[in-house]
């Protein structure tokens, strides 16, 4: 007999408490039972948060499934990655949200396991890699390439012809300059934009920059 599957948001703190209404939403016009929809977290607080079970991730393991499915609610793109090794060894497959009003446009190529909240634009020729976080009134402009493990944190704004490579964080209301298309502006691997930055010039892997213009955060900042 065929058994449902099981669904998850993996964080039950902010993150994932934004993002379980949208998974319900996108799973319950599937006709999939909200009961089967949980949230896991390896440190829970309570035993439900906002009408659902908060399980530990080896009894969400446990549940009786043909399939478990899961979304990776943690903003921290480091930990993000490390749950994504853990829930593919164990044959969670990874899931994407996406909510009802976000908008797409032309020749996106979007990686498993993304999260793209509500007022999310994406315009058009866009490569983004696996477990983006997008959240609320974000947007990524054409032409732009985006690695795997990148988070956005509302209201980023993204222009054109951009390369952010792998585990870059970038900070509320931060404002990425628009590249070219034979010298795009490049966020370089792990680097972290600070709260409203204004990002006008490529920014070298590792780095924190902050301010408008964004310079690079030193011990005095």
């Amino acid at each position: 007999m065929k058994i449902s599957p099981f669904f998850g948001v993996y964080g039950a703190a902010g993150c994932g408490r934004g993002v379980m209404p949208l998974l319900r939403q996108q799973i319950a016009s599937k006709g999939v039972a909200t009961d089967r929809l949980v949230f896991v977290d390896d440190n829970p607080k309570a035993v439900s948060i906002n009408g659902h079970r908060v399980m530990l991730y080896e009894e969400f393991l446990a549940t009786t499934a043909d399939e478990h499915h899961i979304v990776l609610s943690i903003a921290n793109n480091r930990i993000r990655e490390q749950l994504a090794l853990r829930c593919g060894e164990c044959g969670v497959k990874p899931l994407s949200v996406i909510a009802a009003n976000v908008v797409m446009m032309d020749e996106i190529k979007l990686g498993e396991g993304a999260v793209l909240c509500p007022f999310v634009t994406i315009t058009s020729n866009i490569v983004i890699g696996r477990h983006f976080q997008a959240n609320i009134y974000s947007y990524v402009e054409h032409d732009c390439i985006i690695g795997d493990f990148v988070t956005f944190a509302p209201r980023v704004q993204c222009n054109g012809n951009v390369v952010i490579e792998d585990h870059v964080y970038v900070g509320a209301g931060a404002i990425i300059k628009q590249g070219h298309p034979d010298s795009p502006l490049i966020i370089g691997r792990g680097a972290t934009i600070g709260m409203g930055a204004v990002v006008t010039k490529s920014v070298p892997a590792g780095a924190t920059v902050i301010g408008n213009p964004a310079r690079i955060m030193t011990g005095k900042d």
